[in-house]
C-alpha cells in the first residue's frame, strides 16, 4: 500500500480487492484510485475509540476547541484549489463551483468556531425561595453522519464542525462515489489539531451495513442523515431501538415561481442558478417552475435562450457550466422522467437529446400539467417543466402539492403578495426575489417529508447538545 500526500490530500492507493473501494471519474470513466473500506469489527473500534476521545474533548475549553477549528478552516482556503479539483474528479461538478463549495464549506467551520463560544445556559425564576434553578448545554457525546455525493465537502463540514464545536466527537460516512473530498477534507484537520479518535471516516461496500452500526450502537448518541427520503425514514425507525437523536435532510421538490409582477430579468438568472446548479442535482434546486400567463411569453423566451448558453463537459474545462450526472443509475432515471412527460403530454421546448457518457443535456419541458410524474417526483437533473399559472390561490396550492417541505423560491415586487405568500408556502426555506438561498449564518433544512433539524445558523450548534436542568435547595 502506497501512501499519495498532495497538499489538501491523503489517499491510500492498492491494489483492487474485495476489501478496496474503487473511485472514478464520471465525466470520463477514469478510473482514479481504490481505497481500502472498514469491516464491521473495524467499524466498532472506531466508535468505541472515538467515546474515549469525545470525553477528554468535552473537557477542553471553547477557546480551545474554536481556535483548532479555525486552524482547519484556514487551512481548507488555502488549499482551495486542489480540494476544488479533487472533487471535479470524483463528483463531476465543473472547477468553479466545486472551489465555491469549498469556500461554502469552510464557511460553517469559521461559523461554528464562533457558535461554540456562545452556547449559554439559563438563569430561571425559582418557583421558590429556598431554590435556584438554572440549565446547561453539554454535548450529546458521540455523533455520526451520513453523507451524500452531490456536496461531498459541505455535507461533512456542516456537520462535523458544530459537533465539535459543541464537544462531540464524530464519525462520518461519506457517499461512496465521491470519499476522496471527505479524506482531503478530514487530513487538514488533523493537520489543524483535530486529534484522530474524535474525528474519522468509515467506508464500506454496504451503505446499509454502515447505517445499521450507526443506528444500533448505543454508544453513538446522534445520527445526522441527508438523502432521500425513503433512506431517511428506514434510519429513523431503526434509531428508534436506541432512542438516538436524529436530524434529517431529506428529498425535495422546490416550486420556483414566477409571478406578473416579476422582475423577469433576475427571475430567469434565478432560475438559471437554481434549476442548473451542479447539473441539477441538489436537493433544493428548483424541480418546477409555475410562470404566471401574463409573463409567460417574456419569461420563457430569455429562459430558453439562457439555457441554450449553458456549456455541457468535462467540469476541469473552460466554461462549462453543466458537468456530468454522477452514475448511469441517475441518467437512466433522469431520461425515464423525461419520456414519460412527453407521453403524458408535455412538449420538448429544448433539449432532450441523447448524450454520451452520464451527460444530460439540459431540457426544458412545456405544455406540463401538475399531475404528471416530473411534476410530483424529485428530477435531480438539468431538466425544468414549466407550468402555467392564472391566480395566486391556484398557484399556493399546487406549489403545496407535495410530501416534501425542503425549499421554494417566488419572485413577485408586491410586498403584500410577498408576505402573503412566503407564510403560505409549506417549505423550510423561502428564497424571495433571490434562486441561491443556502449560508452557513441562516438555518437549513424542511418540513413535512423533507425532514426535521436544521443545520446552519445559531440552531445548528443545538443539535449536537442537550439541556441539562439544575434544581439547587437549601439556600
Amino acid at each position: 500500500m502506497k501512501e499519495i500526500k498532495n497538499t489538501a490530500l491523503l489517499v491510500f492507493i492498492c491494489e483492487p480487492s474485495e476489501t478496496t473501494l474503487a473511485v472514478t471519474n464520471p465525466a470520463s470513466g477514469e478510473l482514479l484510485c481504490h481505497i481500502p473500506t472498514q469491516t464491521e469489527e473495524e467499524i466498532n473500534t472506531i466508535i468505541e475509540r472515538s467515546a474515549k476521545a469525545q470525553k477528554e474533548w468535552k473537557n477542553t475549553t471553547a477557546k480551545h476547541r474554536s481556535s483548532i477549528l479555525n486552524n482547519w478552516y484556514q487551512l481548507l482556503m488555502e488549499n482551495q484549489d486542489d480540494l476544488g479539483r479533487i472533487m471535479t474528479l470524483e463528483q463531476g461538478k465543473p472547477l468553479a463551483e466545486a472551489k465555491g463549495e469549498v469556500a461554502y464549506g469552510a464557511s460553517f467551520i469559521e461559523w461554528f468556531a464562533e457558535e461554540g463560544k456562545r452556547v449559554y445556559g439559563d438563569t430561571i425564576p425559582a418557583h421558590t425561595g429556598d431554590r435556584r434553578l438554572m440549565t446547561i448545554k453539554q454535548p450529546v457525546g458521540v455523533a455520526s453522519a451520513i453523507t451524500p455525493w452531490n456536496f461531498p465537502i459541505a455535507m461533512i463540514t456542516r456537520k462535523a464542525a458544530p459537533a465539535l464545536a459543541a464537544g462531540c466527537s464524530f464519525i462520518g460516512k461519506p457517499a461512496n462515489q465521491t470519499p476522496l473530498s471527505a479524506y482531503a477534507v478530514v487530513e487538514l484537520a488533523y493537520q489543524a489539531g483535530i486529534p484522530k479518535d474524535l474525528l474519522r471516516l468509515v467506508v464500506n461496500h454496504s451503505s446499509r451495513l454502515v447505517g445499521e452500526i450507526f443506528c444500533n450502537s448505543t454508544t453513538i448518541r446522534k445520527l445526522s442523515f441527508t438523502g432521500s427520503t425513503a433512506v431517511g425514514s428506514q434510519l429513523i425507525a431503526q434509531c428508534a431501538e436506541t432512542v438516538k437523536r436524529v436530524s434529517m435532510e431529506l428529498g425535495g421538490n422546490a416550486p420556483f415561481v414566477v409571478f406578473d409582477d416579476a422582475d423577469i430579468d433576475a427571475a430567469v438568472a434565478g432560475a438559471i442558478a437554481s434549476k442548473f446548479r451542479n447539473a441539477g442535482q441538489t436537493c433544493v434546486c428548483a424541480n418546477r417552475l409555475y410562470v404566471h400567463d401574463d409573463v409567460y411569453d417574456q419569461f420563457m423566451g430569455q429562459f430558453i435562450e439562457a439555457v441554450r448558453q449553458l456549456k455541457i463537459g468535462n467540469g476541469l474545462d473552460e466554461g462549462v457550466n453543466i458537468g456530468p450526472v454522477i452514475d448511469q443509475n441517475a441518467k437512466e432515471g433522469i431520461n425515464k422522467l423525461i419520456a414519460k412527460a412527453v407521453e403524458q403530454g408535455a412538449t420538448l421546448a429544448y433539449g432532450g437529446s441523447p448524450r454520451e457518457g452520464l451527460f444530460v443535456e439540459p431540457t426544458v419541458l412545456t405544455d406540463v400539467e401538475q399531475s404528471m410524474d416530473i411534476v410530483q417526483e424529485e428530477i435531480f437533473g438539468p431538466v425544468a417543466p414549466v407550468i402555467r399559472f392564472r391566480t395566486d390561490e391556484e398557484l399556493i396550492q399546487n406549489a403545496n402539492d407535495t410530501v416534501y417541505g425542503l425549499a421554494a423560491y417566488f419572485y413577485s415586487r408586491d410586498i403584500g403578495r410577498i408576505f402573503k405568500v412566503s407564510e403560505a408556502l409549506e417549505y423550510g426555506m423561502v428564497g424571495i426575489n433571490e434562486g441561491i438561498i443556502s449560508t452557513e449564518v441562516a438555518p437549513f433544512g424542511g418540513v413535512k417529508q423533507s425532514g426535521f433539524g436544521r443545520e446552519g445558523g445559531k440552531e445548528g450548534i443545538e443539535e449536537y447538545l442537550d439541556t441539562k436542568y439544575l434544581c439547587y435547595g437549601g439556600v
